[in-house]
């Protein structure tokens, strides 16, 4: 250090936030498209054929696309998805989804569903997303 200069031994201040939480449903819905990169899920198929579909597809790299046109289905996928990647009773969430229990999802189990389930494609996004917001964050 040379003579007559001064330390800089001030502290600065960093405003530190936490990164935002990324909405189970934000940004999922989506008209579709002709070239998907994804397996394509008919998300009006049966239960047995969407669990058996749901219990693979977690244990790959992939990632699904779902295809519907109503909000119900759409909402069965995204629990029934998550009930796969918890080892929950798949049949039961797509039968009955437990929307208390999707909502309290920490941000970790959020980006592993996101992750899997990529997007829910609709000719009508706009009613798809509607039927959604009990699951978009308050």
């Amino acid at each position: 250090m040379a003579h007559g200069s001064e330390s800089a031994s001030e502290p600065v201040l960093v405003a530190l936030t936490a990164p935002a939480r990324r909405s189970l449903v934000e940004g999922l819905v989506r008209t579709p498209r002709a070239e998907v990169p994804a397996p394509v899920l008919d998300a009006d198929a049966p239960d047995a054929e969407i669990a058996e579909f749901l219990a693979g597809i977690v244990h790959t790299d992939s990632g699904f696309v779902a295809r519907t046109g109503s909000g119900d289905r759409a909402l069965a996928v995204i629990a029934g998805t998550a009930a796969a990647l918890c080892g929950e009773d798949i049949p039961a969430a797509l039968s009955h989804p437990d929307l208390p229990f999707l909502t309290g999802l920490k941000p970790p189990a959020v980006e592993a569903l996101r992750s899997v389930l990529l997007a829910i494609e609709t000719d009508d996004p706009d009613t798809l997303t509607a039927a959604l917001t009990p699951l978009a964050p308050t």
